[in-house]
């Protein structure tokens, strides 16, 4: 038995680390979301920021021909990425760094396109987007999933337990409106669905925490830790009418 006592940040990274995805999404949904972007032959330099372990980064590569740098703060999550890139073939193309999407280490105007599944929320919608802006060719495009509110109803349990988690949620028009204040032209929104959040995110982690549960036996910070993501479940299968996540997708101007 593990008497270690674990943070929340540590339950975190050990229950995702060896997860596919690090958020709801799913491949149908990235090939839905490239087919607004032209043509893809053109895109050759790619950044995917939040990256985690990189599941998407990979499928992302498996459309794309071009070059992607992922992105993420948490350096473990990196070196898997950069396992899958190598398992797969793909490290000449595919490349993961640790780094920090509120302060990038690139170039600017050095992207052709800005890729970020469930982590700009992380940061705020606004300031991702007003940021990010600079490190994107004229005419590259951006394309992020993003926390919404679905309908004029916001309940407040919602609410509170999004807020809590330091997370904010605006309106899907709302969201369109701060794009194209940051600079950009609106191509697209689409929500993603129920199968994005339960089949390829909620289940499988729900597993790994069980083993978490397991593995830390009679650990109160564990026990805490399952009870807040089982909570996470239950909101959504109870309010899932009401809010979701939802592909973003811009231009610059």
């Amino acid at each position: 038995m593990d008497n270690t006592q674990p943070t929340f940040l540590e339950l975190l990274l050990e229950a995702h680390i060896g997860l596919e995805r690090q958020g709801p999404g799913s491949p149908e949904t990235i090939e839905q979301a490239l087919k607004f972007l032209g043509d893809i032959e053109k895109i050759q330099n790619i950044a995917d920021l939040g990256c985690g372990t990189g599941g998407q980064t990979i499928q992302l590569a498996q459309h794309l021909n071009g070059n992607i740098i992922g992105l993420d703060m948490f350096g473990n999550f990196i070196d898997e990425l950069n396992k899958k890139a190598k398992i797969k073939n793909l490290d000449s193309r595919v490349k993961g760094i640790t780094g920090n999407m509120e302060d990038l280490p690139f170039e600017e105007h050095s992207f052709d396109l800005i890729w970020s599944e469930g982590a700009v929320d992380n940061i705020g919608f606004q300031k991702g987007l007003n940021h990010w802006h600079k490190f994107l060719k004229k005419g590259g495009f951006i394309a992020v999933t993003c926390p919404s509110w679905l309908t004029k109803d916001h309940p407040s349990v919602v609410e509170k337990f999004w807020s809590d988690a330091g997370s904010h949620l605006d309106t899907v028009d709302k969201n369109i409106e701060i794009m194209q204040n940051c600079g950009y032209q609106f191509i697209s929104a689409f929500t993603l669905s129920e199968k994005c959040w339960t089949d390829n995110y909620f289940y499988p982690r729900e597993k790994a925490i069980q083993n978490l549960v397991k593995k830390y036996d009679n650990c109160d910070t564990v026990k805490e830790y399952a009870e807040m993501n089982k909570r996470e479940v239950e909101l959504y299968l109870e309010y899932k009418q009401h809010y979701g996540y939802v592909f973003y997708i811009g231009k610059t101007i």
